[in-house]
């Protein structure tokens, strides 16, 4: 399986975009000619902008039954995904190696450090040792936990920061994704150093931090994440109360459509931690015992912070108000340094409603569960483009490891929010430039390139749509461009 399938490269590597700081403009020339060039003001930087005049903009697209359903036929139907429930009360040997080999060992060609160093053959042979494949049994008890807080997911168990000397931007190539605060997973293998899990989660399998861990039963782990009342984190990322008397609980990261059930037994007159609740959320979240076990303990999530007593619903205005709030958030591949990369970000937004996608761009946009029009070598530009005129608020565009998400049209042509590392398009003057984004932008659609300077759209390989058209929608905004 090639990277560019499993991880969300952001538009940039896909196409061989490569920048160094000598060829880019200064931050104020470059941001001032992609914004004439491409026609982004001020203005198209709110979701209010792309709301206006949409006379059923607050209709629901899909409703929670639908969302059950949808869920149900992605963990039923898409390889990608693993319902944990429904796995076996013992796992073999031979299920856990094919499960680590497909990630893959090292990335192909020579890497290198964060600080530049080549990795030599003997320290990555040492981590692909550490894999432990001669401790796997030939059947071990299927066990589970519950991640206590985010942490990253890693393509072999080690710290090692690693990426390849073409790469335009450094991008760990052992970093694959992240699993965040209440998250089920099963623990398959142990690593040899005693410091990582081998775990599946829903969708995605990968090696993590044994610290981030807590093994607990089944009935502790399924029913927290099933447990009544709970709080659904609607801003793009917040945190806990910090707690000084309670460290792993203190300014806890928590990110868009996490699942948090309230603390039973505590009311606004408790106080936790130090810190009385009248002015927050009582939590109920997991917590790693010194033996590795499960346990539970309360946490203050202010009332300041963005979130809901249930999923959002999902309608068009609120795809946009979710999708906004991560607008100049940094880029972070496979979500490093407590940021997402593209397929991250459209699947926590659309996790705001409680609906499930497969983590990377190229299992999102081939899911058999998910209705989608495919693009190939026979269909032209023009082709092409009229598919993209069809599109609707919420639907997700996808090319070789990148997706956007639509967030109108003007013009009839559409524009997307989307994360990415950069892209190229052509000046007033014809000529190719790259933008370098490393982050959340608005932009349209059509004029975007590649560094060779191919329209996006040429090599665009799918249109997803998530849900069900609005009816009556006339896609015409109060300002009265078409949209």
């Amino acid at each position: 399986m090639k990277i560019v399938r499993r991880l969300c490269i952001g538009g940039v590597l896909a196409f061989a975009l490569v920048f160094t700081t000598a060829t880019l403009p200064a931050d104020a020339q470059q941001r001032s000619t992609a914004h004439a060039a491409l026609d982004v003001d001020d203005a198209k930087l709110a979701p209010e902008f792309w709301i206006a005049g949409r006379e059923h903009a607050e209709r629901l697209m899909l409703d929670r039954s639908a969302i059950d359903a949808q869920n149900a036929a992605l963990l039923a139907d898409d390889p990608s995904m693993h319902d944990l429930r429904a796995l076996p009360a013992q796992l073999t040997r031979d299920q856990v190696i094919r499960w680590i080999k497909a990630l893959g060992a090292a990335p192909q060609g020579p890497l290198m450090d964060l600080r530049g160093a080549p990795i030599s053959s003997p320290t990555l042979a040492a981590i692909l040792a550490n894999r432990n494949f001669d401790a796997i049994a030939a059947i071990s008890p299927t066990r589970y936990g519950l991640v206590v807080h985010r942490a990253a997911l890693r393509r072999l168990p080690s710290h090692q920061f690693a990426y390849r000397a073409d790469d335009g931007f450094r991008l760990d190539r052992l970093q694959e994704s992240a699993l965040f605060p209440g998250t089920p997973v099963v623990v398959a293998h142990a690593s040899r150093d005693g410091q990582w899990f081998f775990v599946i989660s829903e969708n995605y399998a990968a090696w993590i931090e044994q610290a981030a861990v807590a093994i607990g039963s089944t009935d502790e782990v399924f029913g927290y994440t099933q447990a009544t009342p709970f709080r659904i984190i609607t801003a793009a990322t917040t945190q806990t109360a910090s707690t000084p008397e309670q460290s792993p609980l203190s300014r806890l990261q928590l990110d868009m459509g996490l699942r948090l059930p309230l603390a039973r037994n505590e009311t606004p007159r408790s106080i936790i931690h130090g810190q009385g609740a009248l002015g927050s959320h009582v939590l109920e979240l997991p917590w790693r015992r010194a033996d590795g076990r499960l346990m539970f303990a309360p946490a203050l999530l202010p009332r300041s912070a963005d979130s809901s007593s249930d999923y959002l619903p999902l309608t068009q205005a609120n795809l946009l108000r979710q999708a906004f709030k991560f607008l100049g958030e940094r880029y972070g591949w496979g979500h490093a340094d407590g940021t997402r990369d593209c397929s991250g970000f459209v699947s926590e937004v659309y996790r705001s409603f409680g609906l499930k996608l497969p983590r990377n761009t190229g299992d999102q946009a081939a899911s058999p569960a998910l209705r989608k029009r495919v693009f190939g070598a026979g269909d032209d530009h023009a082709v092409r483009i009229a598919a993209l005129r069809a599109a609707r608020v919420g639907d997700l565009v996808y090319l070789p490891g990148h997706v956007m998400l639509v967030i109108g049209q003007l013009n009839g042509l559409p524009w997307v929010i989307h994360d990415t590392t950069g892209f190229a398009y052509r000046d007033d003057a014809g000529r190719l430039q790259q933008q370098r984004a490393n982050g959340v932008v608005v932009t349209p659609l059509a004029p975007l390139r590649t560094g060779k300077g191919e329209p996006w759209v040429d090599v665009m390989t799918a249109i997803v749509r998530i849900a069900a058209d609005v009816p009556g929608d006339t896609d015409v905004p109060a300002h009265g461009l078409p949209r």
